[in-house]
């Protein structure tokens, strides 16, 4: 399993799971629960959607090519 979302895009995963999730508690609803994808995916920087089309956030540096 190689990081394929880096940055911005893991700092904004993070930041919107846990509004997600805080506006399920807020409310006493299980949809809250949906917050859980992007802060799982923005602490583990790796998206099985971005795996499947080939996408990634992740900007590799010249010593890694």
């Amino acid at each position: 399993m190689h990081h394929n979302v880096g940055g911005i895009d893991q700092i904004l995963r993070i930041v919107l799971g846990v509004v997600i999730c805080s506006i399920g508690v807020i409310y006493n609803n299980l949809w809250g629960m949906a917050g859980l994808i992007p802060l799982v995916t923005g602490t583990m920087s790796w998206c099985p959607l971005y795996n499947l089309v080939g996408l990634s956030s992740l900007k590799i540096s010249k010593s890694e090519t």
